[in-house]
């Protein structure tokens, strides 16, 4: 740990045990200097620290202040689905999100792209198109069907922050996130396999294993500490399960993050049933402190978790750049990549890689992650203010989706058909049950830049679900 990781942990130990309270002003440079006898450029860089986790803000000619935080008063409940393998449903209301990405007329509440408005995106696209101008022509061929070894050189340094030693030729890019997980299930199962799940869980692997006949076992789990273990290891037990798929930080979209210890316990008790780990890791790196949490991945020791992520989360979906670290499957997932896409497109791959090398990621996480969660509590506040009581909201310390449970009354598949006369949509809960539960629940994005026409279109969300609470409550007749 370097000096200025020192004096950034001490500040932020007195901030988490309120030695220092929201709106509270911390100590100038000059005096973290004195107190702790380093120089101004350490101080300083341990107060960017800070602030790069969202934890202070620096107010000209008056210093560094602590941010106030606002974690919701009604988490959403643990879940409890059904306790047996179940086809996967809900395709036609995937089918209908999906159809409306690109509907001019319909604010879309709830998808789960990021914000790309930032001006730190903008080296990107010079990096993009300088290679479009000046490639040779092995840039517009196909790569290795491993990936280019620039951006798996890229990745394994990142991956690195999660406590993941990765060798380049451990990483396999993948045409985006969701294919690294195609190829993940399809490497493990065969049609008819059993394949644990958190619960609720990521529409577009729901829709994986039902493309692949495969059968869904959805694990209880809670907003806060993730899968339950004990509930998962009773499965085990009873269920020839084959494989054991997860989000396990930043989940989406109950926004939930493991513990570390947790994660640890997951891998131990993979490796005595003998099961295979799927992890999607593909908010992690937009953690809203530092450093980011673990992955399961890093606490593995015979190779039988396989990592996946990308940048559609962090950087730009478009490009369909993703990654998995196959561990002891790479041969097959090889195979696996051949027969679905074979080699992904070349020149993004150099783009995000040349981004990376040459320190624009970084500043980019920085800057995003900043303001994800200063609109996350702004989204929350939102939400308490114009949602019916009784309201259950996540509190995701990072990412940015956001998991709310409604009151039982309202089922948000029929709000949905209300709000589109508002020109307004939000994902359904249902769309993260492989059996269509979650009726009742919905995701919001706070990733775009809360203005107040976004404030006006939660309110209206919020003022017809409670129509719908006090429907269910008029007296008959």
């Amino acid at each position: 740990m370097t000096r200025y990781e020192r004096v950034a942990a001490v500040l932020r130990e007195r901030i988490e045990h309120g030695l220092y309270g929201p709106g509270d002003r911390l100590p100038s440079i000059r005096a973290v200097c004195q107190e702790m006898a380093v120089g101004i450029s350490t101080a300083q860089e341990a107060y960017r620290q800070l602030m790069d986790a969202a934890l202070i803000e620096s107010r000209p000619k008056s210093g560094y202040f602590v941010l106030a935080g606002h974690a919701p008063r009604v988490l959403p409940s643990v879940s409890r689905p059904a306790q047996r393998p179940v086809d996967v449903s809900q395709w036609n209301q995937v089918l209908e999100l999906v159809a409306t990405q690109n509907e001019d007329d319909r604010l879309l509440l709830g998808r789960g792209v990021p914000n790309l408005d930032y001006a730190t995106l903008k080296p990107l696209s010079k990096i993009l198109g300088g290679l479009h101008r000046t490639a040779e022509l092995s840039g517009f061929n196909y790569d290795k069907l491993i990936g280019s070894l620039e951006l798996r050189q890229q990745v394994a340094k990142l991956a690195v922050a999660s406590n993941c030693l990765l060798h380049p030729d451990d990483i396999l890019i993948t045409t985006g996130c969701q294919e690294a997980l195609s190829i993940a299930l399809r490497t493990l199962t065969q049609p008819g396999d059993v394949v644990a799940v958190d619960s609720p869980s990521f529409y577009g692997t729901m829709q994986i294993l039902k493309a692949g006949s495969l059968k869904a076992l959805e694990i209880p789990t809670d907003p806060q500490t993730g899968i339950s273990l004990e509930a998962l290891e009773l499965a085990l037990e009873q269920w020839p399960i084959r494989a054991i798929q997860i989000t396990p930080t930043f989940n989406n979209p109950l926004g939930y993050t493991m513990p570390a210890e947790r994660k640890r316990a997951l891998v131990q008790l993979a490796q005595r049933f003998d099961v295979a780990i799927i992890e999607d890791d593909i908010y992690g790196d937009l953690a809203f402190s530092q450093p980011r949490p673990p992955t399961v991945k890093s606490f593995d020791t015979d190779g039988r978790v396989l990592l996946c992520s990308g940048f559609s989360k962090t950087l730009c979906p478009g490009l369909r750049v993703g990654w998995l670290a196959p561990g002891r499957y790479r041969d097959q997932a090889l195979h696996m990549k051949y027969v679905s896409t074979g080699a992904s497109a070349t020149l993004p791959q150099l783009a995000v890689a040349a981004f990376i090398a040459k320190g624009h990621f970084d500043r980019h996480l920085r800057s995003v992650i900043r303001q994800y969660q200063r609109q996350r509590d702004v989204m929350i506040d939102w939400v308490q203010r114009y949602f019916p009581a009784g309201t259950g909201i996540s509190y995701p310390q990072g990412g940015f989706l956001l998991w709310v449970e409604l009151p039982a009354a309202v089922d948000c598949v029929r709000l949905n058909e209300r709000l589109a006369e508002h020109h307004l949509h939000v994902a359904p809960g249902s769309l993260f049950s492989a059996s269509g539960k979650f009726r009742q629940c919905l995701r919001l994005n706070y990733a775009f830049t809360l203005t107040p026409d976004i404030e006006a279109a939660v309110r209206t969300v919020g003022a017809l679900a409670k129509v719908m609470v006090d429907e269910m409550r008029a007296p008959l007749g």
